[in-house]
């Protein structure tokens, strides 16, 4: 992991020169509200994540309240990110289960556990999985995790920095000793890379800032500008 490591530091600090710091919210999102805001952006994009997010924010004063809503009110609520039945159910069933344990909805007791024993309470509920816990690891616990949706997972096996079948694999993989400070920037700006850049088909190989550093035996040298849409980054605007 030592070799992976070193580059990793080096891809991030590329990855800086080219995009930046990413933003971070001060303070950090509550646990609860990124967890909800996670299960939401499962699927789809981060402006639909965003809007059923505020949807449920603007027609509850608390998560204790939408405890106590019917499933089928959270569902017309978040309807326009997607899924909806399946997601209002892992929203209510989350919710219902957290209140059974205390009146006060909260994740704070997460903060005693280390990122695996975390990640194992989170993945007890249902809906919630590897990725949507170690966000909450990150976005508001503050941890150095790095979450691996589909754009993180396709930009490290192209760099050669794994080779694996699921992002599942290759969480688990990059997060063994992951470096100190760096996991927020390194997951922002690949999902940044993997939407603008390294997309699925016809990757922008010639504008890309780690072709150098590229094992992907596909590059795509056709000679046209992004027309890359700016889009929100969901996690790091929830309760802005």
């Amino acid at each position: 992991m030592k070799n992976n490591s070193n580059k990793i530091q080096k891809i991030n600090k590329i990855l800086i020169d080219h995009f930046g710091i990413p933003k971070r919210q001060n303070p950090l999102p509550n646990p609860l509200d990124t967890l909800v805001a996670t299960i939401l952006s499962q699927n789809t994009n981060d402006n639909n994540s965003y809007k059923a997010f505020n949807n449920l924010k603007n027609a509850f004063s608390s998560w204790e309240e939408v405890a106590q809503a019917k499933r089928s009110t959270i569902e017309r609520l978040i309807k326009v990110a997607g899924l909806a039945p399946a997601k209002s159910k892992a929203i209510k069933n989350l919710l219902v289960k957290l209140q059974n344990n205390s009146p006060k909805l909260s994740l704070d007791f997460l903060q005693e556990f280390s990122n695996e024993e975390a990640i194992n309470k989170l993945t007890e509920f249902g809906g919630v999985g590897v990725k949507t816990a170690s966000c909450v690891l990150l976005f508001s616990l503050n941890r150095d995790v790095c979450p691996v949706d589909t754009h993180v997972h396709r930009v490290l096996n192209r760099l050669g920095i794994v080779k694996t079948k699921t992002p599942e694999k290759t969480f688990w993989q990059i997060n063994q000793n992951f470096p100190d400070r760096i996991a927020h920037s390194f997951h922002t700006n690949l999902i940044l890379l993997g939407r603008e850049i390294c997309t699925p088909t016809k990757p922008k190989c010639k504008i890309c800032p780690l072709q150098k550093i590229c094992n992907y035996q596909e590059k795509n040298f056709e000679d046209k500008s992004s027309s890359a849409k700016k889009r929100i980054l969901l996690l790091d605007n929830i309760g802005i």
